[in-house]
């Protein structure tokens, strides 16, 4: 990176520097190394080794991670960057002007089923008393625009990011989209509310465990982003899309399914019941998922939601799955008098959930199919969080069967004195109270998810051929020897990439 950083000297404006250094970090972002934070190991550790070089290209690239840096990698890269600039290395003529930057304009280009924000924020450099523009930014080149794209059927998260230099053009081709396309909708937006919008958005995409699904260019922006938003204002609490509505507590959430069953759109369900809970879990979805807007309704929402997160989140009976489908259509119609929604737009959405359904037999796979009775499932997923399932047989692997006087088909896993009787089955012949408590402390955990970090590990540490009890163990060493602190827990958690020898 040092050896690239030479290529800094030659630029002729701090824009094309903060984008190279940007492109240069972003090769981690989203990647993970053993023995610590990516940015802590090879953000800092870029830092350190920069300011022992000492050259003229790494100060510059000093500056720039000054500016573009975690708050860390930034207050170590300027305390060393003042120290060589003392010393006497030289510095491109730009330099000073990195990241002094005043926001111009934000302006926001949306369908107008919500789905997607494409938000545009222009910036100019500031010129300091003493400064004089160069050529390039009489003509217009110092202006440039920071373009991303928000996803609200991915939870709000920013899924694709650009600069262009072309302000002018880039604001006049999303206005003639617009005046082309009724579906489309572009307005200019408080500069506070477009930076909590897209600090919600990076947010959202930085929280995965898993790769999130962004572009292949996203890394590249992701630090120039982060540091552009700084120059906005601040001011809104409310990081949302636009026009979001307030929380739906459980008594508002129930009231709105109730007004669905008795309106003209679900007239035509046969079966009560079924429509009721359906009706439960697509409210819950739009509360949960989509900032608190059960009432949008979409193409793309209604096939994320009846192939995607039903098939991963929802324990279904057979009746709700036959249902679902015929729900949310009624759904889809309800919704649709009472948002507004085009008639073309109602149309694309039937189409879309009719085009679904016939897909939702094979993506909902129940999981009766796999061998496991219902009335197990049924003690297994009192919640319905099928998302559940795998963590909580791992936790509670003996629920079946009489053993002595003992009939454990009656004991309740979610209920925590049975939950001691279960684990203490498990561990038979085993007297020592202590550490039985901690397997009950491990299997609660997983049983609630809390912290997430814990099952991934365990799926990690399978994956290598470890049997169930070994992960167990090292689960328990770790949590022991962190203790009650959430965050280092979770740190420790993500960075276990085997068992070690001593365990």
């Amino acid at each position: 990176m040092l050896q690239a950083a030479r290529e800094l000297l030659a630029v002729r404006t701090p824009l094309d520097a903060e984008l190279m250094v940007s492109d240069m970090i972003g090769a981690w972002w989203g990647k993970r190394v053993k023995g610590g934070d990516v940015e802590q190991v090879l953000g800092e550790g870029l830092v350190d080794y920069a300011a022992k070089a000492g050259t003229p290209a790494s100060l510059t690239l000093l500056i720039c991670l000054a500016y573009l840096g975690t708050a860390r990698q930034g207050a170590k890269a300027e305390g060393a960057a003042l120290a060589m600039m003392e010393g006497g290395v030289a510095r491109p003529g730009w330099a000073e002007r990195v990241g002094a930057v005043k926001p111009t304009g934000c302006y926001v280009s949306r369908d107008a089923y919500g789905d997607q924000d494409t938000v545009i924020c222009t910036f100019a450099y500031r010129w300091g008393e003493a400064a004089a523009p160069s050529a390039l930014a009489v003509a217009g080149q110092d202006r440039h625009a920071l373009v991303m794209v928000v996803d609200h059927n991915m939870s709000g998260m920013a899924r694709d990011a650009w600069v262009s230099s072309h302000v002018d053009k880039l604001l006049d081709q999303a206005r003639a989209e617009a005046e082309a396309n009724p579906m489309l909708l572009f307005e200019e937006i408080e500069p506070q509310q477009a930076r909590a919008l897209l600090e919600s958005a990076m947010k959202a995409t930085r929280e995965p465990k898993t790769p999130p699904p962004v572009s292949d260019s996203y890394s590249a922006y992701h630090a120039f982003a982060r540091s552009r938003l700084k120059a906005l204002p601040p001011g809104r609490k409310r990081p949302a899309p636009l026009h979001i509505e307030a929380p739906y507590s459980r008594e508002r959430r129930a009231m709105l399914a109730a007004e669905f069953l008795a309106s003209d759109a679900a007239e035509h369900l046969s079966d009560p019941s079924a429509a009721s809970r359906c009706a439960d879990h697509i409210i819950d979805y739009g509360c949960e998922q989509d900032f608190s807007r059960p009432m949008r309704v979409s193409p793309v929402k209604c096939e994320t939601f009846l192939l995607d997160w039903l098939p991963r989140k929802v324990f279904l009976s057979r009746a709700e799955q036959e249902a679902m489908p015929h729900v949310l259509s009624a759904w889809v119609r309800f919704a649709a008098g009472r948002t507004g929604l085009t008639e073309r737009g109602l149309r694309a959405t039937l189409d879309a959930v009719w085009e679904a359904t016939a897909k939702f037999p094979e993506a909902y796979r129940d999981p009766t199919s796999f061998g496991l009775e219902r009335p197990l499932l049924e003690r297994l997923l009192p919640d319905g969080d099928l998302s559940a399932l795998a963590r909580r047989v791992f936790a509670f692997p003996f629920l079946q069967g009489v053993h002595g006087d003992l009939d454990l088909e009656k004991l309740n896993p979610a209920d925590q004195a049975d939950r001691r009787t279960l684990l203490r089955f498990d561990h038979v012949g085993e007297i020592d109270e202590e550490h039985l408590a901690w397997h009950e402390e491990i299997a609660t955990r997983l049983w609630d998810g809390d912290p997430p970090q814990l099952w991934e590990a365990a799926q990690r540490l399978l994956d290598l051929g470890h049997d169930r009890h070994e992960v167990l163990h090292v689960l328990i060493e770790i949590a022991e020897r962190i203790g009650g602190d959430p965050e280092e827990l979770a740190a420790a958690l993500d960075d276990i990439a085997d068992i070690p020898d001593e365990i």
